[in-house]
């Protein structure tokens, strides 16, 4: 088959692109490289004016004074110039709903022509859409990216690019593509459970890890536990990185002998990779019930990380808590209580940390994800 990945979130697509090679088909991945994360790509519309500081503020400055994004309009003219050289594919997949991050009115018309040259198109529940978001404003969960908003809606302009998707463009966007493509494929359990009412729904498949490239590394405990927390102050609240940071306070005043913290803000991709390898322990996200990208790769690596690992995710894949992932509540000293726990036995981070990585390479092989995309867009 030849298959066309639209837009790339935390490497999901480049590990879907290494499984479905293995496996003998050729694929192309066009995106903007996730933002500061740089991501590697075949065909690559990062905008320029994104990646200008200068040129960043004044675009701020133009949406807030003119409400005019010229990024959005720059990746809609770099897309369009591409458009040529997408035609003839089996499969185009896109990361999610805005996929492109245009205009929806305009990205429908980029979207229009891009399916009109090629065969099927899928869409993936993966980050924010117009379904997930409105059902996390229905409180159908016990928390969610929203619960920070929720309980306080003064922090409304912290989440505009999530609300976004509720405003008339984006319903518009979502009807459109919901309308058009082949089905929509869910990445985890945070976007499963509020898919499984949708007439186009595929499936959840796993999150693909491509563990042949993730070096397992066996804890270390005989000396200070290294305890790692990489804040991306874009996502900070919806992440719930606060009560990370008020739990390590309290850790580090008790156990300042036996530990060591490491924090880091808005690192690329490269570079927060070589700062977490040495840790043990790694502090992900609080509102989530299922691990992201960031979190399953360090599971890989023999991290224990506190992340989503909630009831739903172990129903899901038949474990015991606290066996491959510690769940991470909205509460510091919840939070504290079990960083302490496995301070106090370190003989449980080399058992989690052995448990991580035979889950990934159990449920989240990217050999066996790529087989079930193929299936999902053959079904």
């Amino acid at each position: 088959m030849k298959i066309l990945l639209v837009g790339e979130y935390s490497r999901l697509h480049s590990s879907l692109k290494e499984g479905l090679v293995k496996l003998g088909h050729e694929v192309t991945i066009v995106s903007s490289g996730d933002g500061m994360k740089k991501f590697k790509t075949d065909i690559n519309f990062n905008s320029k004016i994104k990646s200008s500081f200068v040129l960043n503020k004044l675009n701020n400055l133009s949406i807030r004074y003119f409400n005019t994004d010229f990024i959005k309009i720059e990746n809609a003219f770099r897309f369009k110039k591409l458009l040529p050289q997408f035609r003839d594919f089996d499969v185009v997949q896109l990361i999610n709903e805005d996929a492109l991050f245009i205009e929806p009115k305009t990205q429908i018309k980029i979207l229009k022509q891009l399916i009109s040259q090629n065969n099927k198109l899928y869409v993936l529940c993966c980050g924010d859409d117009y379904t997930s978001i409105n059902y996390y404003l229905k409180n159908n969960l016990r928390y969610s990216v929203l619960t920070p908003y929720l309980k306080n809606k003064t922090l409304r302009n912290l989440f505009v690019f999530s609300l976004k998707y509720t405003t008339i463009p984006y319903k518009k966007l979502h009807d459109f593509l919901k309308t058009v493509s082949s089905g929509t494929i869910a990445s985890d359990i945070d976007y499963h459970l509020p898919m499984l009412n949708q007439s186009n729904y595929l499936g959840l498949i796993a999150n693909p890890i491509n563990t042949e490239k993730i070096e397992y590394i066996k804890p270390n405990v005989n000396n200070k536990i290294i305890i790692f927390l990489g804040i991306n102050t874009h996502s900070k609240i919806k992440k719930g990185i606060s009560f990370f940071e008020k739990a390590l306070e309290n850790i580090q005043e008790k156990y300042e002998d036996k530990i060591t913290i490491k924090i880091t803000e808005n690192l690329p991709y490269s570079e927060y990779i070589k700062i977490y390898n040495e840790s043990h322990i790694l502090l992900d996200q609080v509102y989530a019930y299922d691990q992201g990208y960031n979190a399953l790769e360090a599971m890989a690596k023999g991290k224990v990380v506190f992340t989503g690992a909630e009831q739903e995710w172990l129903d899901y894949y038949k474990l015991e808590e606290n066996t491959v992932a510690i769940n991470a509540l909205p509460d510091a000293q919840v939070i504290f209580n079990r960083l302490e726990w496995l301070i106090l036995n370190p003989e449980k981070i080399i058992e989690i940390s052995k448990n991580a990585r035979q889950f990934i390479e159990r449920e989240h092989n990217y050999i066996n994800s790529a087989k079930q995309y193929l299936e999902a867009w053959t079904r």
